[in-house]
């Protein structure tokens, strides 16, 4: 197995370099898992009962038509197949959508297209298929290497499942990503230090690595406010995040996002388009999006989240949005700085000031960086610190 060059740990961030266009993205939808996790806030469903694919695929294409008539001159740079879980989906029903996508946009030759998969052995059966249809980069959802903690999770595969997943994605797919959660129940630093070691061996050139939270709605929600269950405090989980910012920045794959690690130009492009604050498409079931209006507004859409009410939403109405508001500039300067400060790279202040009509704050600005919380990268570009990422809504805040 080809292991990850050494990287000199620096205490400067990465991915300092001028970013480039956010680019224009699809992201796709497909509700349903084959159980639910009891940390998971998302909006995911299990059915007892086939899911008739056909019928989805039909008023996926009418959502995604919809879509292109309002997004027209958009060049797709990724399409993005979230959920739930979408290697339920069959490899024909991927097909599918993918050329109703390509029906309505033209598709950058270079397009990125991920389908987010679990590492059960039916589903990594499917890969080959989701290959012929297009896809080009895989998100496992392996959340653990310890059969214990992926129990406690709730998931449904094993360690060995996991490891025959990677395996099968790294010689199929050119680009691989997995999922970690970290800030598990009775975890050390000196565990999480070997199993992300082991996880970066195992790694081709993307980690997505989570701290876990506990979701209000969620059964870990419930057994956490009945003491059943804990988690690290505070100090242990910066602790964790500390080690984490460490350990892949020595490994070779530095963060570029508070969450996210990759070889320096394998960072998932898809993410980006957000985290820059780009234009995407988003259909299926409480799917969200930001497009373009006639007027030059940007567009803030969310769908409607139970996938039954939003199939009959589509199949009359071609949309299954109940949400579609323009959003002022000033409400554009706020997701802006919330989704751009996420990242390594920081926020444009100069595109910042356009939406915002007005300069950051000065005050809270010299108050953040006395404290080591942001940092300028030159008269118009800011960002977070190590430090400051840990607080980051508490300094969206304050430069807001």
């Amino acid at each position: 197995m080809n292991l990850i060059a050494p990287h000199r740990t620096s205490d400067v961030l990465p991915f300092a370099k001028t970013p480039a266009a956010p680019g224009f993205g699809v992201y796709v939808h497909w509700p349903f898992c084959a159980a639910k996790c009891p940390y998971c806030d998302f909006n995911s469903h299990v059915r007892r009962s086939p899911v008739d694919q056909p019928r989805y695929v039909a008023a996926f294409t009418r959502e995604l038509k919809e879509a292109a008539r309002r997004s027209k001159g958009e060049l797709v740079t990724s399409i993005f197949f979230g959920g739930g879980t979408p290697s339920l989906m069959a490899p024909e029903t991927v097909g599918a959508i993918l050329d109703a996508i390509a029906a309505n946009w033209a598709i950058a030759p270079d397009a990125e297209i991920t389908l987010e998969a679990n590492p059960s052995s039916v589903e990594a059966s499917r890969f080959r298929g989701y290959r012929a249809a297009g896809v080009n980069r895989v998100s496992l959802g392996v959340q653990a290497l310890n059969d214990p903690d992926l129990r406690r999770l709730g998931r449904l595969h094993d360690v060995a499942a996991a490891l025959e997943a990677i395996r099968l994605a790294r010689e199929i797919f050119p680009r691989l990503s997995f999922d970690l959660i970290y800030a598990r129940p009775n975890q050390t630093v000196e565990a999480w230090e070997a199993e992300l070691n082991q996880a970066i061996d195992l790694a081709a050139d993307h980690l997505s690595l989570y701290q876990l939270t506990i979701e209000m709605g969620t059964p870990f929600f419930e057994l956490h406010k009945a003491g059943k269950l804990k988690v690290p405090d505070g100090e242990l989980s910066a602790e964790l995040y500390e080690a984490t910012q460490a350990i892949t920045a020595a490994r070779g794959l530095p963060a570029y996002e508070i969450s996210n690690h990759a070889v320096p130009g394998a960072e998932s492009r898809h993410n980006l388009t957000y985290w820059r604050y780009g234009y995407y498409a988003g259909v299926g079931p409480g799917a969200h999006g930001r497009l373009r209006g006639e007027n030059g507004q940007r567009h803030a859409i969310a769908n409607e989240p139970l996938p039954e009410t939003w199939l009959k939403m589509v199949e009359s109405w071609d949309s299954g949005a109940t949400t579609d508001e323009a959003l002022s500039l000033e409400e554009q300067a706020d997701e802006l700085l919330l989704m751009g400060l996420r990242l390594t790279e920081g926020i444009d202040l100069t595109r910042w000031r356009k939406l915002a009509g007005r300069d950051i704050d000065r005050a809270s600005e010299r108050d953040l960086a006395h404290h080591g919380m942001i940092e300028r990268l030159g008269p118009d570009r800011i960002r977070a610190t190590p430090a400051g990422m840990l607080v980051l809504d508490a300094v969206v805040a304050d430069l807001a």
